[in-house]
Formats: C-alpha cells, structure tokens, sequence
C-alpha cells in the first residue's frame, strides 16, 4: 500500500470527510531536503469535514499531524494542509471564480 492510500485510509476514517484530496507534490521538491527517489515524501492534504467545527486552525493541524504521526515520522517530511468545516466555502471556488 503507498503512503497516500495509507493517508486517506486514516483521514477517511478519522473524520468521514464529506471531502478529500491527498496530492503526492515530492516531485516538486526534487532535490530540496527530505526528498528521495520515487516521492512520497512531500504531500498536500485538502479535507473538510464536520469533524473541524469549532476548532481553530491549530487545532485542525494538530488533530490530523496527531493521526498522521506514523508516517510523520517514517518518510513523510513536509505535509501541507488546507482544512475547513463543512459548513465553511471552499476557498479555492473564490479563487478559480476570480481568475
């Protein structure tokens, strides 16, 4: 099983997120520390879920580095996060509607 599948097995478990994206962008940072051949180092998380309702944002990045710790500390250096609630707008509809 690959290190994203691991992620969102245990994101989708851990929050039932009405939505998930989990992008592998190591081949971004080729070269740059923590990242070896073959990826899986560097990963971006976008999740919304009730689960984050009332929680400020280091509480959401502590809730999803605290179910992801295993693989925090077993090759996965860099994790970038974008969580919202569900009743919160995508922020990335603002952003595609402005361009």
């Amino acid at each position: 099983m690959s290190t994203k599948e691991i992620i969102v097995g245990k994101l989708t478990s851990a929050f039932s997120p009405s939505y998930l994206n989990v992008i592998d962008e190591s081949e971004k940072h080729r070269g740059h520390g923590g990242w070896k051949e073959g990826g899986e180092t560097h990963f971006r998380v976008q999740i919304a879920a009730s689960a984050f309702e009332g929680l400020n944002r280091l509480a959401r990045h502590r809730a999803v580095n605290d179910v992801l710790a295993e693989e925090l500390a077993n090759g996965v250096h860099a994790l970038a996060l974008e969580i919202r609630a569900d009743n919160e707008p995508d922020p990335r509809a603002t952003r595609v509607a402005d361009v």
